[in-house]
């Protein structure tokens, strides 16, 4: 007999959402994909811990399309919930560094929210 694992509810911290939703649909599959798996409890296998986070409690999928890169960070920190904490479309500039800028605000957001229960629009 096989057991249906419960989701664990999904937040969207500021404007993540509604950036993901200009993304083009193969990037929205497949970064979709992965946040129902974090749900599930498990990672999906192009997340990577997100550099300077310590840990693997803030992933972040890298997903390239017709030549443009693009980017969801989200939290796996907290047992309960997960977090979409920033998806953008990156652009590097020459001599800047390739980390999503504000994403430590956007987690001091999620914590702050989840204390808070506002400011999070959520999807279950």
């Amino acid at each position: 007999m096989t057991r249906k694992q419960p989701t664990k509810p999904l937040f969207w911290v500021g404007s993540s959402r509604k950036d993901l939703r200009g993304f083009p649909e193969p990037v929205k599959d497949v970064i979709g994909h992965a946040l129902f798996i974090a749900q599930l409890g498990r990672k999906h296998e192009d997340a990577k811990p997100l550099r300077g986070y310590g840990g693997a409690g803030v992933l972040e999928l890298v997903e390239g399309f017709d030549g443009d890169t693009y980017r969801a960070v989200y939290t796996v920190k907290f047992t309960d919930a997960i977090y979409v904490l920033h998806v953008f479309q990156k652009e590097v500039e020459e001599g800047h560094q390739d980390t999503p800028e504000g994403s430590g605000s956007h987690q001091g957001a999620a914590q702050t929210s989840r204390e808070r229960s506002c400011d999070l629009e959520q999807v279950g």
